[in-house]
């Protein structure tokens, strides 16, 4: 069985009881940076083995993990934040699982875009998401082929992008629409802003950036 475990995206105590009992249970954690991991397999007193499972190994471990997957082995992949698989690794091991029939297993726990999407004031009803835009190449034209959706448009975006990521949407979806920025998610400091995003970028600019952001831009 593989099991995609969510980890707190904040604070440690949004951890579900399910999934200490099952990181504890099972015979290996893929962790996305054991660093990261450790800490809070430490707070919660886990010693499970671990091993490295990220975007710059992630082909070249999958055919292993499958693998042992086979052999009997039960495994949890975990990222650093959130449930694996969204904007994270952990589709090419899925996809594979799936295709050799191994059971896989998601727990329902943290993902980031939830909670900002419930907070931005926008339709929930209907939403697209976009995770992280292309940091150079190819990122203009996402956001241009997003003009006419009509539905709510959901990203992810690093502190250090979310000045120019406003900029093009000013540039591109129009400098009058409708945008939230929501960081810090789950965490002492946590921030919810809407706005135009010229408003958005005073606030920024005068206040600093700190944070992982979800960025939220109403429909058209």
């Amino acid at each position: 069985m593989l099991y995609l475990v969510p980890t707190p995206i904040g604070n440690l105590k949004d951890i579900t009881l399910r999934a200490i009992e099952l990181l504890n249970e099972v015979d290996l954690i893929l962790a996305e940076d054991t660093r990261v991991t450790g800490k809070l397999l430490k707070h919660f007193e886990i010693d499970t083995k671990m091993t490295s499972f990220h975007q710059h190994n992630e082909h070249r471990t999958v055919d292993r993990c499958i693998e042992q997957l086979k052999n009997g082995l039960q495994i949890a992949l975990v990222s650093d934040a959130g449930t694996p698989g969204i904007s994270d690794p952990g589709y090419l091991l899925v996809r594979d699982a799936v295709k050799e029939e191994i059971k896989v297993q998601c727990l329902p726990g943290p993902t980031a875009f939830v909670p900002a999407l419930v907070v931005s004031g926008f339709p929930t009803d209907r939403f697209v998401f976009e995770g992280f835009l292309p940091q150079k190449k190819g990122r203009m034209k996402r956001l241009e082929a997003l003009v006419n959706e009509e539905r709510t448009i959901v990203m992810y975006e690093s502190p250090h992008r979310i000045i120019k990521l406003l900029e093009q949407i000013s540039a591109v979806l129009g400098e009058d629409r409708q945008v939230c920025t929501v960081r810090e998610i789950s965490k002492i400091y946590e921030e919810s802003r809407k706005g135009t995003p010229a408003e958005l970028i005073t606030h920024f600019t005068d206040k600093g950036v700190k944070g992982e952001f979800v960025v939220l831009i109403a429909g058209k």
